[in-house]
């Protein structure tokens, strides 16, 4: 049964009016998944020795010194901090790295971590778009170091380039990382020139009004076959579900049944080289009614795919 990862504290999280990154966000996926059959559970709040796994630990304390008692600390033009910012960014990590362990263990075929922040732009010693920890990056180093794995995909359907993700495996050969995202669009990283220290980096933009059929053709005819050929032990997905084509935030143009299509290509990869095994992490989506929607397609393929 696929394993549904989330936590109450992830609400205590709270952006500052107005933000696209609201706390109603998680509320609307787990209303869209009320009624699927999965197995449900809580994580643990991962520790420093888990984050030190992608992030250095003076980054690691700067944020602790910063959080603030009550209000917002403003990191940079999009990302703050509130009082319970770093417990919910660890309770994410925590899910992330809780998941892998069920999936690696056999306990579940598959699994779907619904927890924010989000974690895809956050760079080694740095926080942005919204995202404190790297949280699908420290996945896919623990998946490797702590189950010793030889090799990890990571898939981000994001519409924005996962530069923290890419930034955090840049150096990591047993790890392959592969991006499809709007460009131009901020944070204006992801050229397909970047290709990572070992070649270990792929990059897919596409342009602003691309529609379901623009990504379905580039994962069958460029993406699909690099996985195949890269045979990963364990398939990462950064799903991120702003590329719908009612996200307020870009200008993709992807339907409900794009990311359920998505997802089942995936979750074939996974079947030939990786006996199953997705690890899914909610990144964005941020008009609440395409979020849900998707996220339930998204997670329904799982559930059916997990039941084999």
């Amino acid at each position: 049964m696929t394993l549904f990862l989330t936590h109450p504290d992830a609400d205590l999280h709270v952006n500052p009016p107005g933000h696209p990154e609201q706390v109603d966000r998680l509320p609307a996926i787990r209303a869209a998944l009320a009624g699927m059959d999965l197995r449900r559970e809580t994580p643990d709040p991962a520790g420093d020795d888990v984050l030190t796994l992608c992030h250095p630990q003076s980054y690691i304390d700067g944020l602790e010194a910063a959080a603030p008692a009550d209000g917002w600390v403003q990191l940079d033009a999009d990302t703050s901090l509130s009082p319970g910012s770093l417990r919910a960014a660890r309770l994410a990590v925590g899910a992330g790295v809780a998941a892998v362990d069920a999936v690696m263990a056999g306990r579940a075929p598959n699994a779907f971590v619904a927890m924010r922040p989000p974690g895809h732009h956050a760079e080694t010693a740095r926080p942005m778009g919204f995202c404190l920890f790297g949280t699908v990056a420290i996945a896919a180093k623990h998946a490797l170091d702590a189950h010793g794995l030889d090799r990890v995909a990571v898939v981000d359907f994001d519409v924005h380039h996962g530069n923290g993700t890419q930034d955090l495996l840049w150096d990591e050969a047993r790890a392959l990382f592969v991006s499809t995202h709007q460009s131009p669009l901020w944070p204006g990283t992801g050229e397909p020139s970047e290709t990572g220290a070992h070649g270990n980096v792929m990059n897919r933009p596409l342009p602003p009004g691309s529609d379901g059929t623009a990504i379905r053709r580039a994962m069958e005819r460029e993406i699909l076959p690099r996985l195949d050929a890269f045979a990963p032990d364990l398939v990462l997905v950064s799903a991120g579900f702003d590329a719908h084509r009612a996200d307020p935030l870009a200008q993709l143009g992807w339907e409900t049944e794009d990311f359920a299509w998505i997802t089942e290509r995936l979750c074939d990869l996974a079947a030939r080289h990786a006996r199953g095994r997705v690890v899914s992490v909610l990144e964005g989506g941020y008009d609440l009614d395409a979020l849900a929607d998707a996220t339930a397609a998204h997670v329904d393929v799982l559930r059916r795919r997990g039941h084999g």
